[in-house]
Order: C-alpha cells, then structure tokens, then sequence
C-alpha cells in the first residue's frame, strides 16, 4: 500500500462522504461513531443502513444515528435498532414526530438512548 493509498483509508476510517439513499454523512466524534438515517425506512431500504450500523458498532462501543432526516420508520427499523443496541452503546438523536411515536408506542423509547435535543449529534 503506498502512502497515497493508506491516507485514503485512514480518511475512510475518520468521516464518510454523504451518500445516496438511507445513509448520510457518517464520522468521529469522540470515541463515537455517528451515522445521519434520512428517508423512509423500510424492509427494502435499510440494508445500506444496516451495513453502515454494522461497520460502525464493531468498530466503535458507542454509536450516535441521527435520525432527524428520517421521514417514516416500520417494524423492521425498529428491529434493527434493537439489535445495533445489542452489540453497542447506540443513541437514537432527533426522532421526528413519527419516528417518536412509533418507539413510543413499541415502547422500545424505554429500552434504548432515544435523545430529543439537538445537542445529542456531537460535530466532527
């Protein structure tokens, strides 16, 4: 690997480009790993975020997802949620009116870090 190639990937490692579909920005904040979810989220539209949430609660013990772009989340979201929340330290940030209700209801809300302000999504 030569130089160019491994600044590359300690890049990678550090912050993750805005990218198509579920997965926004992605990047470090402390000892943190915080992932952006936007969109509706569902059975076909979570494997990119299950990937992204997989990658970063075996590399990080605490793992922020921003969820204030999220616009609809089902049953499935939620088990992914509770499974990420499995394996590491995971703070839902900014649920939106739907998203809050939904974990509300499940009670789910009472079982995982659901934060509502806006100073729960640290910046790099």
């Amino acid at each position: 690997m030569d130089a160019s190639s491994e600044d590359q990937s300690r890049t990678d490692r550090e912050a993750r480009p805005d990218g198509e579909g579920p997965v926004g920005a992605q990047y470090a904040a402390g000892d943190a790993w915080v992932i952006a979810a936007r969109g509706d989220l569902d059975m076909t539209s979570l494997p990119p975020l299950d990937d992204a949430l997989a990658s970063a609660s075996a590399e990080h013990s605490t793992v922020i997802l921003d969820v204030s772009g999220v616009t609809f989340g089902d049953s499935a979201f939620l088990n992914l949620l509770l499974r990420v929340h499995q394996k590491a330290d995971l703070r839902v940030a900014k649920p939106q009116p739907q998203l809050r209700r939904l974990l509300e209801i499940t009670g789910a809300d009472k079982v995982l870090d659901v934060r509502h302000d806006l100073d729960a999504v640290p910046r790099p």
